[in-house]
């Protein structure tokens, strides 16, 4: 193995093809995904021969991931172009650092076995990506695999990083197969072939028996209303002028067309009550009267929709407090979920996952100075409140709301589902994206929440796509993008609780564990190598 440098930069650019080209909506060719970073592996390997420093690494495997993201999320700038700048940046630096690390790691161990500590160095990557303020866990690699949901249905146990460590092991295992025929000459079937497939095979076959021939029976059924009312983001939903009493009248005219005697909830998207208000002045505002006089039309049908609040403090209550000078108090935004009982007191739970510099600016709680920097989008600016954990209403059927960017959280949703929460909502608005990738993976990746947790999903998007999946997160229903929509769906009501429901994303902290392990043994050696 003697690559030039311009091999180099050419299987870097083949990593960054392969890797986007399999991404769900982006080429969608899903086993290319199995290859991807085999080209990585060998670029590797020929620095480590080399005795070529690390720099050289991050340099060409920044190439590809860069490739990866800008391939797969290039529409982010739909929204925010320097929010999507930020994220290209910092996402392609985090990735090409964790490769690096890994090539250190190898190189320190000098073991046959070192090239396997990419699987628990990457998940720890990804793990921690997932839980700290510059979070960004769209490229998460087992969300490769929610358009092949026949694939996965062991993801009730894994979670999602079980397939990245599925596509992790098989690009090793072909990256050892292509070595030994190209290095050591063996032109025959070897072991690392066989294992290659075996390891891709099994578990498409294990997954395929845990799908059902037959319908599902047994459970009760739950009948939602999901509305996709088709506001335009841009141009009406914030604009000056637009007043609650209008979009929700367009909101329950679409409503109304479907709901009848035997609905029992009606969902609407995120922020569908756009203005924003006063929590506690709620039950007095004009519009809140609209409210209640349609929802008598329904008989016994609730409601739960999306809401820009506000509510107010007599002293800082986090990092998302406002301070007014001359009313001596503080206010927080929320983007929140609202709930309303036919009978009963309505009810708020504040969207928790927030998006990075949109709605949450990163590390502000350090440096306070960082809330100036607010990117605005969706009629507020800086840092929103949330909620300490993940809540559920405790409605007649406990009711998990899932607000936009909080459904790409496994463990979040499973928190929810360990809550009592028998089926899933997914409120969002998309449209910021327009007819783009975006909002199909996005609408996609519902699918995985299903799995996981053994639970239907009732999705309401703001401009689409809106559906409904179930516990197997197969599309059950799906409207069309950019269109007003209404209809109803029965969803049976499940109980039982997964490996995954019970235990979240053990694989990510037992992968932290060893990635530790592994660094400390890798440094412990280079240091005694370097005293002989």
């Amino acid at each position: 193995m003697n690559f030039t440098r311009a091999h180099r930069y050419l299987l870097s650019l083949c990593s960054g093809i392969l890797l986007s080209i399999s991404f769900p909506f982006t080429g969608s060719i899903t086993p290319l995904v199995f290859i991807g970073f085999v080209p990585l592996l060998f670029l590797s390997e020929d620095l480590e021969t080399k005795s070529k420093g690390g720099w050289h690494l991050f340099l060409q495997t920044y190439i590809a991931f860069l490739i990866f993201n800008l391939g797969t999320t290039w529409w982010v700038a739909n929204s925010s172009f320097m929010g999507a700048l930020l994220a290209f940046v910092f996402n392609t630096f985090f990735m090409s650092l964790t490769f690096v690390l890994f090539h250190f790691v190898k190189k320190g161990l000098k073991a046959n076995w070192a090239i396997w500590t990419l699987i628990p160095l990457w998940i720890s990557f990804e793990y921690f990506h997932l839980n700290w303020d510059l979070s960004w866990p769209w490229l998460t690699l087992g969300n490769f695999f929610s358009i092949r949901t026949s694939w996965i249905q062991w993801y009730e146990y894994t979670g999602v990083f079980g397939g990245s460590i599925w596509i992790l092991a098989v690009n090793i295992l072909l990256f050892l197969w292509i070595r030994s025929v190209w290095i050591q000459k063996n032109k025959k079937w070897n072991n690392w072939l066989i294992s290659s497939l075996f390891m891709l095979v099994l578990p498409i076959i294990f997954s395929w028996k845990q799908l059902p021939i037959l319908p599902f029976k047994g459970a009760r059924l739950y009948t939602v209303a999901v509305v996709q009312p088709n506001v335009d983001p841009y141009n009406e939903k914030f604009a000056l002028g637009t007043s609650n009493e209008q979009q929700l009248q367009r909101f329950f005219k679409l409503a109304n067309s479907v709901v009848d005697s035997t609905t029992d909830l009606v969902v609407g998207p995120e922020t569908a009550i756009s203005q924003g208000f006063i929590e506690s002045r709620l039950l007095g505002l004009p519009f809140f009267s609209q409210i209640q006089a349609e929802m008598k039309k329904w008989g016994k049908a609730e409601l739960l929709i999306g809401a820009s609040t506000v509510e107010l403090f007599d002293t800082k209550h986090s990092r998302a407090s406002v301070y007014i000078p001359g009313q001596r108090i503080y206010y927080e935004s929320y983007n929140s979920s609202l709930h309303i009982p036919q009978q009963g007191t309505p009810r708020f739970i504040h969207k928790s996952k927030l998006v990075p510099g949109v709605e949450m600016i990163p590390f502000s709680n350090l440096f306070p100075f960082l809330e100036t920097l607010a990117i605005e989008n969706g009629g507020t600016s800086g840092t929103l409140g949330i909620e300490k954990s993940p809540q559920v209403f405790r409605a007649k059927e406990k009711l998990a709301p899932i607000v936009c960017y909080e459904s790409i959280y496994g463990d979040f949703v499973s928190e929810q589902v360990k809550q009592g929460a028998r089926f899933l909502t997914v409120i969002t608005n998309d449209g910021w994206w327009g007819e783009s990738p975006g909002y199909k993976q996005h609408f996609s990746f519902a699918s995985l929440r299903a799995i996981e947790n053994r639970r239907w999903v009732i999705r309401s998007a703001n401009t689409g796509k809106s559906g409904v999946f179930d516990e197997f997160g197969r599309i059950q229903k799906e409207t069309k993008y950019w269109e007003d929509a209404a209809f109803t769906h029965s969803i049976p009501l499940l109980e039982r609780m997964t490996f995954y429901s019970k235990h979240g994303d053990y694989i990510g902290i037992i992968s932290a564990i060893f990635f530790l392990i592994i660094l400390c043994t890798a440094i412990v050696k280079i240091i005694l190598s370097k005293k002989k």
